[in-house]
């Protein structure tokens, strides 16, 4: 889940909640959309790699 903050910049969240802070955990604050959703694609192929 990718959200704007702002400051312009754009964050990329868990999709599913910490289940100890009830929060969603920060997978990182990129400068551009690409740059977050490029960085999503990676996070997905590391969680699925076996």
């Amino acid at each position: 889940m990718i959200r704007k903050l702002k400051s312009g910049q754009y964050r990329l969240y868990s999709r599913k909640p910490d289940p100890h802070t009830k929060r969603r955990r920060n997978l990182g604050t990129f400068e551009t959309r690409a740059a977050a959703e490029k960085h999503e694609r990676a996070v997905q192929f590391f969680k699925r790699r076996g």
